[in-house]
């Protein structure tokens, strides 16, 4: 507490420095993260509307889906918008407040995604594994309270890494080499020792990321086993596809905040932290809404029908 009581000089405002300093690329960057976040909005609203309008994408699967689709949105808006304006600014600044408040969503959103590819997998194990209590045990009031719950939990998470970097002090220096504030390259402009909030990270990780990854593993090592005993391999190619969709969106999702997160503090690499955060956040819920669509009939259905039903109102 001595430590705290010092008179320190506080941070106003953070410097990001990006992905590059060459203004030529610069412009070339914005326009390629301009075109690939409206592109990953129009592709997640698309599923939220077909999800609401279609009724038959009115099951678990889907509300869950939607639900992916609203955090992707969220992720991509936390981070993108300002990466955008930094790109076209001289001084890519942003304030004490703003960065935080950007750090507090990007991990309450990216914590609560860990626990919905859960609740999917959940989904699909009810699925193939209990074919015949599907609609009793996945009642709509349990999907709300396991979707409010991945949305508690990851806020939870998020305001517990919030807190406690807020309670660092920051005097300088101020410069992020990142391109958002994210939580490992802010408490090392703390100026004093940052371990505690290092070993928070670490054991949060452990149970907000790997705890559900741990369990998804699980979940399909049953449904693996429940799909080798279907006696046709029509049905257990049809059970497979059902699944194949979320194995991808795990594996890129998981793949890099795993990398990012459960290495220790002093690993980090700039650039290569740079590369897997632009992965899990602007790509991947770019890529969320064609790997769902592409592969599923009951999406493209459901955009069909909704365009059918516009043309005949007209």
């Amino acid at each position: 507490m001595g430590i705290m009581k010092r008179n320190y000089t506080k941070v106003e405002e953070f410097i990001l420095l990006g992905l590059t300093r060459r203004p030529d690329i610069q412009t070339v960057l914005f326009l390629v993260f301009l075109i690939s976040y409206i592109t990953s909005l129009m592709g997640n609203v698309l599923i939220i509307f077909a999800s609401r309008i279609s009724p038959r994408l009115h099951t678990p699967m889907y509300f869950f889906l939607s639900n992916l689709s609203f955090m992707d949105i969220c992720f991509t808006s936390s981070i993108v918008p300002k990466m955008l304006i930094n790109f076209l600014s001289l001084k890519k600044s942003i304030s004490f407040d703003a960065c935080f408040t950007q750090l507090f969503i990007h991990m309450g959103v990216g914590g609560s995604e860990c626990c919905l590819l859960l609740a999917m997998a959940y989904d699909r194990y009810v699925a193939i594994c209990s074919p015949l209590h599907y609609t009793t045990i996945m009642h709509p009031s349990l999907c709300v309270k396991m979707a409010s719950g991945c949305w508690i939990v990851g806020f939870i998470n998020s305001l517990i890494h919030t807190l406690f970097a807020l309670q660092l002090p920051f005097c300088g220096p101020n410069v992020i080499n990142h391109f958002f504030c994210e939580i490992p390259y802010i408490i090392e402009l703390s100026c004093t020792d940052a371990s505690l909030n290092k070993t928070i990270i670490f054991l949060c990780a452990m149970f907000v990321v790997m705890g559900p990854f741990f369990f998804i593993l699980i979940t399909y090592c049953y449904i693996i086993f429940s799909i080798l005993k279907i006696s046709t391999s029509v049905g257990r190619k049809k059970a497979f596809s059902t699944c194949a969709s979320h194995i991808i969106v795990v594996i890129l999702f998981y793949g890099t905040i795993i990398f990012l997160y459960m290495r220790p503090g002093d690993t980090h690499v700039a650039n290569q932290d740079k590369m897997a955060t632009l992965f899990y956040s602007v790509v991947t819920p770019m890529l969320n809404p064609f790997i769902y669509t592409l592969r599923n009939k009951d999406v493209k259905g459901a955009l069909l029908w909704i365009t059918k039903k516009k043309h005949v109102s007209e």
